[in-house]
C-alpha cells in the first residue's frame, strides 16, 4: 500500500463532500478528536452517536477518524496519552503494559475479544488514557476545524462560481 496514494484518495473523497461548510468542518473536528482519544474499538460508534447529536457530517467525521487513527499513529497517540494522563492524574500506567495491550489489539481480534482485552486493563488505565488522549486531541481538533472550514468554504465558492458560469442567463 502506497501511503501517498492512500492519502490522496482520502483527500479527494474529503473534498467531494457536499453540505454546509460549518457542518462539514465540525464533523471533521469531531472525527479528529474521537480518532485521537484512545477508544480503539468504539471509534465508529462514537462518531455516529456524536455527529447525530450535534447534527454534523458523519462522513466527514468518519474520514477524519480514519486519517488520524491508523496503524502509523496508534503508538505515538497511546504513548503521549499515557504521558499526559500519568502527569494529570494520580495514577501510573506503564508503557510496557500498554504495549502488551496494543500488541493484542493489533492482532485484529474480533469486537468482543477487543472489548474483553480493554475491559481487563482496569479503571485507572482507562482514566489515564481518556484524560491524556482528550488533552492530546484538543489542539489537533482546533487546527482541524480551522483548516477544514477554510477548505470547505473555498470548495463551496469554487462550486458556486462554476455553477454561475455554467448556468444560462434567463433575463
Amino acid at each position: 500500500m502506497n501511503p501517498k496514494r492512500t492519502a490522496r484518495y482520502y483527500f479527494i473523497k474529503f473534498t467531494r463532500l457536499q453540505g454546509d461548510p460549518q457542518a462539514l468542518a465540525f464533523g471533521t473536528a469531531i472525527g479528529t478528536f474521537l480518532g485521537i482519544v484512545p477508544i480503539a474499538p468504539f471509534h465508529t460508534i462514537a462518531v455516529v452517536l456524536v455527529t447525530f447529536i450535534t447534527r454534523t457530517s458523519t462522513i466527514a467525521a468518519y474520514l477524519a477518524t480514519l486519517l488520524v487513527c491508523n496503524p502509523l499513529t496508534y503508538v505515538p497517540q497511546y504513548y503521549f496519552s499515557i504521558l499526559i494522563g500519568n502527569t494529570l492524574t494520580p495514577y501510573n500506567f506503564t508503557w510496557k503494559r500498554m504495549k502488551e495491550i496494543l500488541d493484542l489489539l493489533l492482532a485484529k481480534p474480533g469486537f468482543m475479544e477487543s472489548v474483553h482485552i480493554l475491559g481487563g486493563i482496569g479503571y485507572e488505565a482507562v482514566i489515564v488514557l481518556l484524560v491524556g488522549g482528550s488533552i492530546l486531541a484538543i489542539p489537533f481538533t482546533i487546527v482541524s476545524y480551522g483548516l477544514s472550514l477554510r477548505l470547505f468554504v473555498k470548495i463551496k465558492k469554487k462550486r458556486r462560481k462554476i455553477h454561475i458560469l455554467e448556468s444560462p442567463n434567463t433575463l
